[in-house]
């Protein structure tokens, strides 16, 4: 069964088109991630999915229904952090429940439940202004893991998190989607969307590439890259790099400059020995596989981090 399905989806306001004739369709129980930098529309079609905004043109079915009819299968966790600070994590999830329409006696059962669900029944006392932002994270979790949730939207759910409260916070979403719950997860990090089982990339409004992590990456035809970190920016370093490079551009990152190699055995010694011949030294040369940022990159001639 199709969990969500989406046919020339667009957004607009005024001249600006947001989303350009987005098509998708998520099976249920899939780990499902769209993936692009921020202003490529990810939010957008999000909130069009939790009936937050109004679509301008196409049709969006979930489960079935438009998503005003699909509410009650939907749990929608935005970027910001919702729950409040000025109330415990039992007190935020206990009102959640109310709103649900839970009775009295419901709630303390459902509460107690979603505590221990998310791992947080210690601190569920504690004042959420005196939570961790991992823990404040998981406590959002909980709030759109009520009975019936059928869909669960992710907006950058870690940003800002280190990488042990990440892990934490999937090893959850992971134990979720065992209950057959489709996942659909909005992000700009590659490691995030790893974890999925398939994925779209997202630029400027318009879907780019689709696919699984490793099909995204096989198809790319990049194998390696290599960070050069040298003591100074030189332009004459670009161009020294350059003649190693399988992409159009040298990367300029924060850890150095950055190129696609084919044989990064082959092409370290030839570019220390390179650089040297022309009075730069390495301070320090880095390979790794190639990433999903990697992939986004060579697609677009920017980065996925703007």
């Amino acid at each position: 069964m199709e969990a969500v399905k989406i046919d020339n989806l667009t957004k607009s306001y005024g001249k600006n088109e947001v989303l350009k004739n987005i098509s998708l369709s998520i099976p249920q129980g899939q780990f499902f991630c769209l993936m692009g930098p921020n202003g490529s529309g990810k939010t957008t079609l999000t909130s069009i999915l939790a009936s937050i905004r109004d679509k301008t043109a196409g049709s969006i079915s979930i489960f079935g229904y438009p998503p005003a009819q699909a509410r009650r299968f939907i749990g929608y966790m935005p970027q910001e952090n919702f729950s409040s600070a000025a109330l415990t994590g039992r007190e935020n999830l206990e009102y959640f429940a109310k709103i649900m329409g839970y009775s009295r006696r419901q709630i303390k059962e459902i509460t107690d439940n979603l505590l221990d669900k998310v791992g947080l029944e210690d601190a569920a006392d504690k004042m959420v202004s005196k939570y961790s932002g991992g823990m404040r994270k998981r406590l959002e979790l909980a709030t759109v893991l009520f009975e019936g949730i059928k869909l669960l939207i992710l907006d950058e759910p870690t940003t800002g998190l280190d990488p042990s409260a990440r892990k934490s916070f999937f090893e959850l979403v992971h134990n979720t989607k065992k209950t057959d719950t489709t996942i659909f997860l909005i992000t700009h990090i590659g490691t995030d969307a790893e974890l999925s089982d398939m994925m779209c990339l997202i630029d400027k409004g318009a879907i780019i590439a689709r696919g699984s992590p490793q099909q995204l990456k096989k198809s790319s035809n990049l194998k390696n890259t290599i960070t050069v970190e040298t003591k100074y920016r030189d332009e004459k370093i670009i161009g020294i790099l350059s003649g190693f490079n399988r992409a159009s551009h040298v990367l300029d990152t924060e850890k150095g400059y950055k190129i696609f190699s084919d044989d990064v055995a082959e092409d370290i010694p030839k570019i220390i020995r390179e650089l040297d011949n022309n009075g730069f030294e390495a301070l320090r040369l880095e390979s790794a596989i190639v990433t999903l940022e990697d992939v986004f990159y060579k697609l677009t001639g920017h980065t996925v981090m703007n």
